[in-house]
């Protein structure tokens, strides 16, 4: 597969939390992608955040005139953390289709790494004139002084795009690997990924943009 790395729309930063697009990939026989009905699956455990993430995309696509339906309204809360067999997914998706379904949007974590960064100033030594001594001095306590290093928590993401249209192949559209540093509120976190994940969308033509109609009172300017 080829990755396309999004210019200008690489992260996006609230607080002290960053959601990133690392890459993402758009199938190349697919120049745009008009969904009719699309089940939105927020693959976690954690049923806040699931039910935050699909309700928000839920109503991205209702301000575009889309129909889209939220797993944990059709499914039961541990849907997602059931296993399923391979005929299981066969059979779900042929409910899905014989429902009107065209288009599944899945989100899950497929990682995480426990990360530490080292202050650059601590102990306000002059890096020009630093001698043997003065860098001993600077890092001797490095693993034992909190004040020296941060440590914080990535989470790599992925969101796909699959058709399950009955007139065509069964395909991924777009797929997109996002980063979530240090989140420490769900609300935020939901907020900061669901605009990463539609302002990509948008760029790749896979969502219509919201166009603001400026509505003309008539009487208001006689």
């Amino acid at each position: 597969m080829k990755f396309i790395k999004t210019i200008g729309l690489c992260f996006i930063v609230l607080g002290c939390s960053t959601t990133e697009l690392v890459e993402n990939w758009k199938n190349p026989d697919i120049e745009t992608y008009s969904p009719n009905k699309v089940l939105l699956v927020g693959m976690t455990s954690n049923v806040e955040a699931r039910q935050q993430f699909e309700k928000q995309l839920q109503d991205e696509y209702a301000s575009r005139g889309i129909e889209s339906v939220m797993s944990l309204g059709l499914f039961e809360p541990n849907f997602t953390t059931e296993k399923k067999t391979e005929e299981d997914l066969k059979a779900l998706e042929s409910k899905l289709i014989d429902d009107g379904f065209d288009t599944i949007l899945l989100t899950k974590v497929i990682g995480v790494e426990d990360k530490i960064e080292y202050r650059k100033d601590y102990g306000g030594f002059d890096e020009t004139y630093r001698r043997f001594s003065e860098d001993y001095l600077k890092y001797q306590d490095a693993y034992y002084n909190p004040d020296y290093y941060d440590e914080y928590r990535v989470y790599h993401t992925e969101t796909s795009l699959y058709c399950i249209c009955p007139s065509k192949p069964r395909e991924l559209i777009w797929k997109g690997y996002i980063d979530i540093t240090d989140p420490h509120s769900v609300q935020e976190t939901v907020n900061d990924y669901v605009r990463l994940v539609i302002v990509v969308m948008e760029e790749q033509q896979l969502i219509s943009p919201i166009l603001l109609q400026d509505s003309v009172d008539e009487n208001a300017i006689k």
